[in-house]
């Protein structure tokens, strides 16, 4: 059994999960103490001193009856639930079947009569199949389709139509057919997953031979790639990442306060001692950034505009004013939501009340609004930023409205989670939106939104 729980703990490790040499040592000790005739208890202990994390629950749940759950599935002896003379009619079904090689003959009568496959069977079918070259468990479904075929499930599935037709014509009653139909497809999916948990342990025991690879960190992700599970880890690391930020930005302010030397003010304040440079005067030009925030929260960015937004409210104390806006087919505006809530639950109810459906992305049309409604919002000392990936499924661009925008604000970026390689591909239209802004910012990751953030913090 100690063997079996270090292979369990090392699967998990190789799964993700974090399990310190101290922690394992407690799941041995509390197993000694509990013992593993119950199962409840076993399974309890295993899981209260291995798993820390609640998303790691479901990955404990997965491995746990690949390494502790017997793989030998409830079977029934068919023939017993017939009478003699059903019997004698289910013999003389299977006679007619001719044409069928011994292996299949041999498989049909294995499931009649409700024999599991043997450990040798289901070796030499995962053999067959290449089972030993898998190592990670998204391979499980391919390699089960595999051994499905070795163990030729399918072909068995027809023969047994077939020896239902047959018994049908011989003048079995319609309910006792449905009878054995019901007989037979339990004892098909008993062998079917049989197969299923074999491939699923024997992966597991393969990844729990190999030395765990380090974790990317999840700032380091693509927003294309994130599982669940890393969304969730992000949205918990955003306040950690904003009081980094906060940090640099408070540094950098406490810097300027000091300011660089101003040769003008410098002069004129010595010129009562003569000229010489006694009182050295200096010049500060850091100030806090005025914000218009227009972020897409379609499919394709939808993640990325939501931690951006919850990153830039974590800030709030490092810009002047932040007004934020999101469009979809149309513009909507969002700066209520963040002076009535944190920025978090803020962040949950827009992206909430305003989901992906069957309209369009439509930037064009957004920035009309943009003009028509909220234009007075923009001063010479106001930085827009505008994140998304410029598609616009063919409409009009309005880039003229984008030109006034720039002319307009002391500086318009654009925050973009494709490549240069792919702007102007399709119905992008990005490559013209990038000509009539002041920069774009590539944010493929949280890293590099963090970045963008702290840049754009920085040049106040």
């Amino acid at each position: 059994m100690d063997k079996r729980m270090v292979e369990f703990i090392r699967a998990l490790r190789a799964a993700g999960v974090r399990i310190s040499l101290a922690e394992s040592q407690d799941a041995v000790y509390g197993v000694d103490e509990v013992g593993v005739d119950n199962q409840n208890h076993f399974k309890s202990t295993l899981k209260s001193t291995l798993v820390k994390e609640a998303h790691d629950h479901q990955i404990f749940d997965y491995f746990y009856p690949l390494f502790f759950a017997s793989n030998v599935p409830p079977l029934q002896n068919i023939p017993d639930n017939l009478s003699p003379e059903e019997q004698e009619m289910l013999q003389q079904a299977l006679r007619s079947l001719v044409g069928l090689d011994q292996a299949l003959q041999d498989l049909l009568r294995q499931l009649l009569e409700g024999q599991a496959f043997s450990q040798e069977q289901l070796d030499q079918m995962g053999e067959d199949a290449g089972l030993n070259q898998a190592d990670q468990m998204y391979q499980r479904p391919w390699f089960e389709r595999r051994m499905n075929q070795q163990a030729q499930l399918e072909r068995l599935r027809q023969l047994l139509e077939q020896l239902l037709e047959q018994l049908q014509a011989m003048g079995m009653s319609q309910e006792k057919i449905d009878e054995l139909r019901e007989m037979m497809q339990e004892n098909m999916q008993g062998l079917s997953d049989q197969i299923s948990n074999y491939v699923g342990s024997s992966v597991a025991q393969q990844m729990a031979q190999q030395e765990p690879e380090p974790k990317a960190d999840i700032s380091d992700i693509p927003f294309s790639r994130l599982s669940q599970s890393d969304i969730d880890q992000i949205r918990d690391e955003i306040r950690r990442l904003a009081a980094k930020l906060r940090s640099r930005a408070s540094l950098r302010q406490k810097r300027a306060k000091t300011g660089t030397p101003d040769p003008r003010r410098t002069i004129r304040a010595n010129l009562r001692y003569g000229g010489t440079p006694i009182e050295l005067k200096t010049r500060t030009r850091h100030k806090k950034p005025a914000l218009v925030v227009i972020c897409d929260v379609s499919t394709s960015v939808r993640y990325c505009t939501e931690f951006l937004l919850t990153l830039i409210y974590e800030l709030q104390d490092q810009v002047a004013r932040t007004n934020s806006f999101i469009f979809i087919s149309d513009l909507v505006d969002i700066s209520m939501e963040f002076k009535e809530h944190e920025p978090r639950e803020a962040v949950q109810r827009v992206m909430n009340h305003n989901r992906p459906g069957y309209y369009n992305t439509d930037l064009g049309n957004s920035l009309n609004t943009f003009k028509r409604d909220h234009m007075g919002l923009i001063t010479s000392r106001t930085t827009v930023i505008i994140l998304g990936d410029g598609r616009n499924n063919y409409n009009n661009p309005r880039i003229d409205i984008a030109q006034e925008i720039q002319r307009k604000a002391r500086r318009l970026i654009w925050f973009c989670p494709e490549p240069r390689s792919q702007w102007g591909t399709g119905d992008s239209d990005m490559h013209l939106y990038a000509v009539n802004s002041d920069g774009v910012y590539y944010v493929n990751t949280l890293n590099d939104l963090a970045n963008a953030v702290d840049s754009i913090l920085a040049d106040g």
